[in-house]
C-alpha cells in the first residue's frame, strides 16, 4: 500500500499540516510506504456557500437527482458546505450521500399568499398563522427558519413588508424557542427596521439597509450574507417589472447603492459571510465569484476567504474536521487560485483531483 504524503500551509493560522492519501483515504498519520510528497501547498477548510438553495431550479422545484447534480456542481466548485437557504423539496436525503458537500436545511421560506415566488415557500393565508408555521419549520430544519421579509405588494406597485412587528417579534421567539436561528429574505428599506428589532438572526441580501439599521445589526451582532452575485439580476428584474415603474426604479437604486452599503456594514463591523444564491437565477458552483465579489466591496482577501470558510464554519458551528482543499499557490494572493484545487477532501475522502502546479 503507498500513499502521497501532502506538506502545506494551513489558513489562516499559518500551521504547518502534513496529510497522507491513501487509495483515497486521509489519514494524518503515516500509511504504507510514500509513493510521492507535495510539498509547500496551502491548505484552506472547505468553503461554505451560506445561502444556497438545492432543490430550486428556473422553473421551480427540481428532482431529488437534479438536486444531487446541483450539489456535486457546489462541491466541484470548493463548496464543502452548505446552508440551504430555504427550499421546496425535501433534501434530506442528500445528506446521507458521503461524497456531496455537508448540507444544513433551512426548511421552506415562509410568506403570505402571492407575496414570493410561487409554489416555492410555505404561504400563509394570515400572521396569525406564523407561529405554527415558523415551529414546523424549525422542526423540519436543521436550526434554521428562512422568512420572507418583503417583496413586491402588487396594490401598492413596489417592496413592502410582508409581516407586521409584532408578528416578527413573535415568529423569532418562537423559532428562538425550538433552537433554531432566523434569516430572512429582504430587498428593500421599510422592512429592515422590524426585522432587525424582533431580534433576527441574519439577514440576506439587505440592500436596503440604512446607516442606522447597520450600526444597529453590528450592535447586535446580526450576520450579513448579501449575494452579491444575484444583486447583479437586480436591473433585469426592474426591466421585466414594466407594469410596476416604482419597483423597477427602486430595483435600479439597490443595485446601484449595495457596494456602498455592503462596504458601510463591512467597516462597521457587521458579520457576513458569503452566498450565492445558487438555485433558480444563479447556477450552482459560484462560491468563488461571491468571494471575489465580497474583496471588491471591502473586505481584505484574506477576510473575503474566511467569510466562506473558517469564519463562516464557527458561525455555522461546523469544524473543518477533514474538509479541506489543498492549493499549489496562496490564495490571499490571487483569490482566483480557488477555483483550482489541487486536492478536494471531504470527510476524509479525496473526492476530486485538480490539476498539478506545473498543469
Amino acid at each position: 500500500m503507498t500513499s502521497v504524503e501532502v506538506r502545506g500551509t494551513l489558513l489562516p493560522s499559518g500551521e504547518h499540516i502534513r496529510l497522507w492519501i491513501t487509495d483515497g483515504a486521509v489519514s494524518t498519520e503515516p500509511v504504507g510506504s510514500v509513493e510521492s510528497t507535495v510539498e509547500g501547498v496551502f491548505l484552506v477548510p472547505g468553503l461554505v456557500d451560506a445561502h444556497c438553495h438545492l432543490g430550486l431550479g428556473p422553473e421551480g422545484m427540481v428532482t431529488i437527482e437534479e438536486a444531487a447534480e446541483q450539489a456535486r456542481a457546489d462541491r466541484d466548485g470548493g463548496t464543502l458546505l452548505i446552508r440551504d437557504c430555504g427550499s421546496p423539496l425535501d433534501t434530506r436525503p442528500l445528506q446521507a450521500t458521503d461524497d456531496l458537500p455537508r448540507l444544513i436545511r433551512a426548511g421552506r421560506h415562509i410568506t403570505l399568499a402571492k407575496r414570493y415566488l410561487p409554489a416555492v415557500g410555505v404561504e400563509l393565508e394570515s400572521e396569525d398563522q406564523l407561529p405554527a408555521a415558523v415551529a414546523e419549520q424549525a422542526r423540519l430544519g436543521d436550526g434554521w427558519v428562512k422568512l420572507v421579509g418583503d417583496w413586491i405588494d402588487r396594490n401598492a406597485g413596489d417592496l413592502r413588508p410582508v409581516w407586521s412587528d409584532r408578528a416578527l417579534v413573535r415568529a423569532v421567539e418562537v423559532a428562538h424557542e425550538h433552537g433554531a436561528r432566523v434569516t430572512a429574505h429582504v430587498f428593500g428599506e421599510d422592512a429592515i427596521p422590524g426585522l432587525v428589532a424582533a431580534g433576527i438572526d441574519c439577514l440576506e441580501h439587505a440592500t436596503g439597509m440604512t446607516d442606522d439599521a447597520i450600526a444597529e445589526m453590528a450592535a447586535r451582532g446580526i450576520a450579513l450574507v448579501p449575494t452579491l452575485i444575484n444583486i447583479e439580476n437586480f436591473p433585469g428584474i426592474a426591466d421585466r417589472a414594466r407594469k410596476y415603474p416604482a419597483y423597477a426604479k427602486h430595483m435600479r437604486a439597490l443595485h446601484a447603492g449595495v457596494r456602498e452599503r455592503v462596504g458601510a456594514a463591512i467597516e462597521a463591523g457587521v458579520p457576513v459571510y458569503a452566498g450565492s444564491d445558487a438555485g433558480g437565477g444563479i447556477t450552482h458552483g459560484r462560491i468563488v465569484d461571491e468571494i471575489i465579489a465580497l474583496h471588491r466591496v471591502g473586505l481584505s482577501a484574506t477576510d473575503a476567504i474566511g467569510a466562506a470558510s473558517w469564519r463562516a464554519r464557527s458561525w455555522l458551528g461546523q469544524a473543518p474536521d477533514s474538509d479541506l482543499l489543498v492549493y499549489d499557490e496562496d490564495p490571499r494572493t490571487d483569490l482566483s487560485v480557488l477555483r483550482h484545487p489541487r486536492y478536494t477532501l471531504l470527510r476524509a475522502r479525496l473526492v476530486a483531483r485538480g490539476r498539478h502546479r506545473n498543469g
